[in-house]
């Protein structure tokens, strides 16, 4: 009978002593700063069950041909959920964009945890804002009834 606990055993004490002690380790040495981890926090209050998730399916920063000598373009996005599209142009100036098929929506544009601007898409289904000056941004748009979130960029 081998009494003696080998550190090859994936469950011995010895390897959870050495993973907690590696886990404080880190804690001490590498912490989260703590307003990142209040943000990780509030983004996932955000996070919204009943909304539908729009996949970027087009972003001109990787699916475009450059022009030689184009400076200051503007950043052309689409985003598609099921049967709605949201194409949106993000310059120094702001955001410009239209919902299709056209209708009125209300539009937040997220920043981090905090809403940043709240616009309104008309008839047409175009509308108008600031674009967020840095960090990660969203569109959360409503329609009818039905809530769709795009995916995060950076501006």
């Amino acid at each position: 009978m081998n009494d003696h606990i080998t550190h090859d055993d994936p469950g011995s004490a010895d390897d959870a002593l050495l993973e907690e002690e590696l886990r404080q380790a880190a804690a001490i040495l590498d912490a989260v700063p703590a307003g990142l981890l209040q943000l990780a926090v509030e983004a996932y209050a955000l996070h919204d069950l009943d909304a539908r998730i729009a996949e970027l399916t087009f972003d001109s920063l990787v699916d475009a041909i450059p022009v030689r000598g184009a400076v200051d373009v503007p950043r052309m996005l689409t985003f598609q959920a099921g049967g709605l599209t949201v194409d949106v142009e993000v310059t120094k100036d702001g955001l410009m964009g239209q919902v299709l098929p056209p209708q009125p929506a209300g539009i937040e544009v997220l920043n981090g945890p905090r809403q940043t601007a709240a616009l309104t898409a008309d008839e047409l289904g175009r509308f108008t804002g600031q674009a967020p000056t840095s960090g990660p941004f969203a569109l959360r748009l409503s329609t009818g009834g039905e809530t769709v979130v795009t995916e995060w960029l950076r501006a």
